[in-house]
């Protein structure tokens, strides 16, 4: 490590860059095309420029199981959307995840009550083998839909690479979903089979899902199968009451028992994800994501921007309806192993961390809040837990704030990569993530990811760097969703990402490019606020008002107000304490302080919760709307909808 630059919080090694994937990668670029690529920028840059070349050079960098990549890499490459990626390639997603050595840890798992279990590669590949051996039977084929509403277990990851082992499509919620927001994702697919379980534990407490089940097996017609994961320890006569078509997880592997691992091999743009979208503006967005655009995508994240190898422990804190569930489980495409994790992370004690030191992390993948939330508890996982092999930290959700890079290099780890990494369900993957060769700088992300040529628009679609603008990508891209589900003609495709701007992917994103490179997320577009016509991201103010021990969470919001917009702050406070005007002036003098006068709220009020999805994202534009007076549309997409009671009660007070 080093200290050159007041900013740069870690640096690698002469050694580590010289081992780094990513630098066999260039160095394999430049002896291939008779090219000088010197750093990371050079790559990135003829990554852009010779898109086609470079995901070809990935696709045999990373030796991709399959029938490829053929003659032609993409056809109508000009057109975005609508360039199609490898038209001659055939491949398997499943077989391309369970390569590994019979012998090696695939799946770890543990849940919050310290419930484990274990899977090395020969016995997941005989499991997702008797497994789609029974889809089969039940008449599932390539192109059927098998839904999981599932936690984060073994099983789940089973059921999945069963399904796709097959050409079917999977798609997951995870058990915290009320009914209608499960019919909301899952009744727009039309599924031939489901995978629950009859519960789930979160937070010290016990949940049954049986009952839920039912309900949802009552409104979708097309269900042949509902399999059950006995979770809670429930047999088959608490499952009894719950009509034929139910099977228990372990019978259902009985009945393919010994049955030959089999891969049914499709077109590279073959359906492999249909991933849903909040839904809090109206019923979720159905994305389907390819398999083979999947696959190379995040081959490529794990192994050259994470630097994944073989039997490496890699961990990411996610429930299966958030996209980085399916991000994890392609780490076994690396022969990884993959650390599965159900329940609190912090409840009743900070057992992520205990998991970490027990099965010897190497890559520790997390939300911004959680981070945050460790340093407002005060923990010092480098000083309670040996985190010896723990090289990467990956953050996503939110921005990740600047005190909270200091807080990891100061009470987690001083030598290890901690990366920011910002993407979407929409692409199933990252735009801005880290890098293993380039230095950590307080508060940015790292990199552009290769391949992806990531841009600031300014007003008049003018590409600006060291200012603020709209994230763009003006190159297509392997993972871009192949269209919307029930969506023949591509409008609502197109509608949701390039209307803004003709043949170039709008994300929605208030962004900064830094001249070396690296980025600012300042928020969501369309949360930005607006005081006075200049534009503010909601995340520099989130970065202060997360820094009071006081504060637990906050949302802050523009309301149109008097002809202007005003700036509205609503903070949820530790328990016992009260917003009183002093603390008010602490937030408002800070908030002057580190960013400007214009950040300042005009109002400041408590409130007892946050309104945040089921993934755990504030929802903004639902307070928004509230104090507009307009309908939030889908509260079944909250994890906690009882909190839009109060801002219902203020909206009249802030008129």
């Amino acid at each position: 490590m080093t200290t050159a630059g007041k900013d740069i919080l870690w640096q690698p090694s002469t050694q580590q860059v010289a081992a780094a994937r990513m630098t066999r990668f260039r160095e394999l670029v430049n002896h291939n095309h008779g090219l000088d690529l010197a750093d990371y920028e050079a790559l990135h840059q003829w990554s852009v420029d010779e898109a086609p070349e470079f995901w070809r050079t990935l696709w045999n960098f990373c030796e991709v199981v399959g029938q490829g990549p053929g003659t032609t890499v993409v056809e109508d490459f000009q057109l975005m959307p609508g360039a199609r990626w490898f038209p001659e390639a055939r491949l398997n997603y499943a077989e391309n995840l369970l390569q590994g050595q019979d012998d090696a840890e695939a799946i770890v798992f543990r849940n919050e009550r310290g419930d484990s279990s274990r899977l090395t590669y020969s016995q997941l590949r005989d499991q997702v083998a008797a497994f789609a051996a029974a889809l089969k039977a039940d008449g599932v084929a390539a192109g059927d839909r098998v839904v999981g509403f599932l936690p984060n277990l073994p099983q789940t990851v089973v059921a999945m690479l069963a399904t796709s082992s097959l050409g079917a499509v999977w798609s997951s919620c995870s058990p915290d979903f009320g009914v209608e927001g499960v019919l909301d994702r899952f009744s727009q697919i039309e599924p031939s089979v489901l995978v629950c379980a009859d519960g789930y534990f979160y937070g010290g407490k016990q949940h049954d899902s049986l009952a839920t089940v039912e309900l949802i097996r009552q409104r979708l017609k097309t269900l042949r199968r509902t399999v059950v994961v006995s979770y809670l320890g429930q047999d088959r006569n608490s499952v009894a009451p719950f009509a034929e078509g139910l099977t228990l997880f372990d019978d259902y592997l009985a009945q393919g028992a010994g049955t030959k691992l089999q891969f049914t091999h499709l077109p590279f743009d073959h359906p492999l994800f249909i991933m849903f979208s909040s839904g809090t503006t109206g019923l979720p967005k159905c994305m389907v994501h390819s398999a083979g655009g999947t696959l190379l995508q995040h081959l490529k994240e794990h192994r050259l921007h994470c630097d994944l190898h073989p039997a490496d422990r890699f961990f990411y804190y996610t429930t299966c309806g958030w996209m980085m569930w399916n991000w994890l489980v392609s780490g076994l495409a690396s022969e990884a192993t993959i650390m599965l994790y159900d329940g609190h992370p912090l409840k009743p004690n900070p057992i992520l961390w205990d998991y970490a030191q027990d099965e010897k992390f190497n890559i520790f993948g997390t939300s911004a809040k959680f981070l945050e939330a460790c340093h407002k508890f005060g923990l010092q996982p480098g000083l309670s837990h040996d985190l010896a092999s723990l090289r990467c930290v990956l953050s996503t959700g939110s921005p990740l704030a600047p005190k909270s890079f200091d807080y990891v290099y100061r009470e987690v780890k001083k030598d290890l990569q901690l990366s920011s990494i910002s993407g979407g369900t929409d692409i199933i993957s990252c735009f801005v993530l880290g890098c293993p060769v380039l230095p950590v700088h307080r508060g940015r992300l790292q990199c552009r990811g290769l391949g992806m040529k990531v841009e600031v628009f300014d007003g008049d679609a003018q590409p600006v760097v060291g200012e603020k603008g709209e994230l763009v990508c003006t190159v297509p891209f392997v993972s871009m969703p192949t269209g919307f589900w029930n969506d023949p003609q591509g409008q609502r495709y197109h509608q949701a990402y390039f209307d803004r701007f003709d043949n170039i992917w709008c994300h929605g994103d208030f962004a900064e490019l830094i001249p070396d490179g690296g980025m600012i997320i300042h928020g969501r577009s369309d949360t930005v606020l607006n005081p006075g016509g200049v534009r503010i991201g909601t995340a520099e103010i989130y970065r202060v008002v997360d820094g009071f021990a006081e504060v637990t969470e906050s949302v802050v919001v523009g309301q149109d107000y008097q002809g202007d917009v005003r700036v509205v702050l609503f903070v949820a406070l530790r328990e016992g304490l009260t917003l009183d005007p002093r603390l008010e002036t602490r937030l408002r003098d800070r908030i002057r302080a580190e960013e400007t006068p214009r950040h300042v709220p005009a109002v400041i009020r408590q409130v007892p919760a946050v309104p945040r999805t089921i993934s755990g994202k504030i929802v903004e534009l639902a307070v928004r709307n509230i104090l507009h007076g307009l309908p939030v549309k889908n509260t079944e997409a909250l994890a906690n909808p009882e909190s839009l009671t109060y801002f219902s009660h203020m909206a009249a007070e802030l008129s």
